[in-house]
């Protein structure tokens, strides 16, 4: 089933067209990975698709509405630069921000939410720090909050923009497995990520963005050499480097 439908969005930002003619179609019960190099509009394609940013042209439609009509099925972890760590708030506050979106005007946190949050917090591996100000983590621990937030939101939807970025091997793996139970149970997640060599092991649908799509599908007939050159160009040193060209 069809959860995310992106038909011909173009973006620019000051006159420069940074997305041109996007298409996709973004399948329930899948991870994707959003690759592609610096400045391909990974990031802006997110915005474009949370309402964030307004398009030159095209539309986007999540559960066949506007995104503004199903904003708590969808979940936003921006990158760890987007983020004001001086924020006086714990580890708790910050995860207790997920049930936000299920609460109306003025009702009171309950004990279903302390428990979906305390699960949270364990299954992050983070609720020893809960009391904890977020400005005094680790980059990883942030990561873990914010992840934990996000699974608060008990969204369908969840979007993850480099979430491995400054974080540990335990913490990407914690992640990674996070994610994919997730998957399991349903959910779509699409992810920005800039490792190419861990992309085959991570996702199961591959988006290759250079300003315009490159491809997308399954990842093994997605994620070809042929597809990442016409990505990355003048680039390809960094494929060299990763092994994932001249195997």
């Amino acid at each position: 089933m069809s959860t995310i439908s992106v038909k011909g969005i173009s973006v620019s930002y000051d006159r420069k067209r940074v997305l041109t003619n996007i298409f996709l179609e973004i399948e329930e019960g899948n991870i994707y990975g959003v690759i592609g190099p610096n400045g391909a509009g990974k990031s802006t394609l997110f915005k474009a698709i949370l309402g964030l940013i307004e398009p030159d042209a095209g539309e986007v439609t999540v559960f066949g509405k506007d995104i503004k009509d199903v904003r708590k099925r969808v979940v936003y972890v921006p990158q760890r630069d987007d983020v004001d760590w001086q924020f006086p708030a714990t580890v708790y506050d910050i995860v207790m921000m997920g049930r936000y979106p299920h609460k109306k005007i003025l009702e009171r946190i309950n004990e279903n939410d302390k428990e979906i949050v305390h699960q949270a917090l364990k299954d992050m591996g983070i609720d020893h720090l809960k009391e904890r100000q977020i400005g005094e983590l680790s980059g990883g621990q942030q990561q873990r909050v914010f992840i934990a937030r996000a699974l608060c939101q008990e969204a369908e939807i969840f979007f993850l923009d480099e979430p491995f970025v400054g974080v540990d091997m335990t913490t990407e793996e914690r992640i990674i497995d996070i994610l994919k139970k997730l998957a399991a149970q349903g959910k779509t997640l699409l992810v920005v990520h800039h490792d190419l060599s861990s992309a085959p092991e991570y996702f199961n649908k591959i988006i290759l963005l250079n300003q315009r799509l490159i491809a997308y599908g399954d990842t093994k007939t997605t994620f070809v050499e042929e597809n990442i050159k016409k990505a990355y160009g003048a680039q390809l040193t960094i494929l060299h480097k990763t092994g994932l060209i001249g195997k």
